[in-house]
């Protein structure tokens, strides 16, 4: 009786165990596994090399020079209710490629577009655009253990070697009309391709700053026939660049919020309202504001990297000019503070007078286009009302502080 119990524990610890393990490998691919769904896909996928194209989202990519003028591709990706698309670029930035973007429509069919992305906008990306030769019915999207696959093949010498990944936000898919809600997150590398090898094309990925400065190894063409499926998941073929976390436009964000749309807020109110607490005002005044110049500098610099990453920006340009502007007025307050004339000196009010209004410009202007930004990149509402909500108190109790300190404070007309 004992002899049948154990058994009975020990055959029901062995399907649990089995089970677990089916379930963790359905949720992941790799390049040291098989391809699951190549009875799936409408083309040979044998002899497909594979790489770890962006580690942090879980993408791996399959592809074969497998003609004169073919080039097989399948993507993988976690499935998580949303959009996953591959772009081929001639200078490594978004705006300008060609992409193939997949999913699955709420009623479980998969949906592949091809897309000209002319800019950031959904309406500056159609579907059913761009220059890649596809080879008519070889695109399509499949589900399988809570992954996507996207195949898809070109017909072309050798495409572009510069590489846009993107993956759109989580639980939303693209409208009826297939355009595309702006991506959650991107990254872009660089695909090997023998030298020399398909000759002519397009492609001028090897002049450009992904090209030169990418990590990918390069694979001759026995290599690349042996097959993806002995490739260990080490020899990506593919310079991947990410955010590792926070995208860089959400560093842009939360730096530019912080710096110029928060602490310096605060850092004026500071030397507003506490100038009985005479020298503790003067330090933490300057404490905070030069604490939120480093950090709105880091920020604009974020900003202009993330304009160079993702293409030449003409649909920025507001928020750009007004960003400089801010940092102008920044620097100025930087430079007037070395300027400072003595108490006595009677340019002394002439300096008051610019600092305060050049301070409150800087203020409007970081507000404004804060708002601004957050609707040219399409956050969720909760930024926009979160940092509303913070706008708001701010006002509300400059106005309390600004009533008792006309009934309480003596004027200075010195300070």
């Amino acid at each position: 009786m004992e002899m049948k119990k154990v058994s009975s524990c020990f055959s029901t610890f062995i399907l649990l165990l089995l089970s677990f393990t089916s379930f963790v490998s359905s949720q992941s691919d790799s390049c040291s596994s098989k391809l699951t769904v190549s009875n799936l896909i409408p083309f040979n996928t044998s002899s497909l090399t594979c790489m770890s194209a962006w580690s942090s989202e879980g993408f791996i990519l399959r592809y074969e020079n497998a003609g004169p003028s073919l080039w097989n591709f399948v993507l993988s990706a976690p499935d998580k209710g949303a959009y996953i698309a591959i772009g081929f670029s001639g200078n490594g930035r978004m705006v300008g490629s060609s992409a193939m973007v997949g999913w699955k429509s709420s009623s479980g069919v998969g949906i592949v577009k091809q897309y000209y992305l002319g800019g950031y906008s959904s309406d500056q990306c159609p579907p059913d655009k761009g220059s890649l030769s596809l080879v008519q019915g070889s695109s399509l999207i499949v589900s399988q253990s809570s992954r996507l696959y996207l195949a898809f093949q070109l017909s072309t010498a050798q495409p572009q070697s510069s590489l846009v990944y993107a993956v759109g936000p989580s639980n939303s898919l693209p409208s009826s009309g297939g355009y595309l809600s702006t991506h959650r997150d991107m990254a872009s590398g660089t695909l090997s391709t023998p030298a020399g090898g398909g000759g002519g094309g397009d492609d001028d990925g090897d002049d450009d700053e992904h090209g030169r400065n990418g990590d990918g190894e390069g694979e001759s063409s026995s290599e690349r026939k042996r097959g993806g499926d002995d490739d260990s998941d080490g020899k990506d073929a593919v310079a991947r660049r990410s955010g590792g976390g926070l995208s860089l436009a959400k560093k842009h964000a939360l730096l530019t919020i912080l710096g110029w749309g928060i602490l310096l807020p605060i850092g004026a109110a500071t030397a507003r309202f506490l100038k009985h607490h005479d020298q503790f005002w003067f330090y933490s005044h300057v404490l905070v504001q030069g604490v939120a110049f480093v950090v709105g500098v880091i920020g604009v610099l974020a900003g202009f990297k993330l304009e160079h990453n993702l293409g030449d920006g003409r649909d920025v340009d507001a928020h750009k000019t007004l960003g400089i502007f801010v940092l102008a007025f920044g620097s100025l307050q930087v430079m007037a503070v070395l300027m400072r004339p003595k108490k006595e000196a009677k340019a002394r009010k002439y300096w008051n007078w610019y600092h305060h209004n050049v301070g409150r410009a800087a203020i409007v202007c970081a507000v404004a286009n804060i708002f601004y930004g957050l609707r040219l990149a399409k956050e969720a509402r909760d930024w926009s009302y979160g940092y509303g909500i913070f706008v708001g108190v701010w006002v509300v109790v400059c106005f309390v502080l600004e009533e008792w300190r006309r009934k309480h404070v003596a004027e200075c007309s010195v300070c």
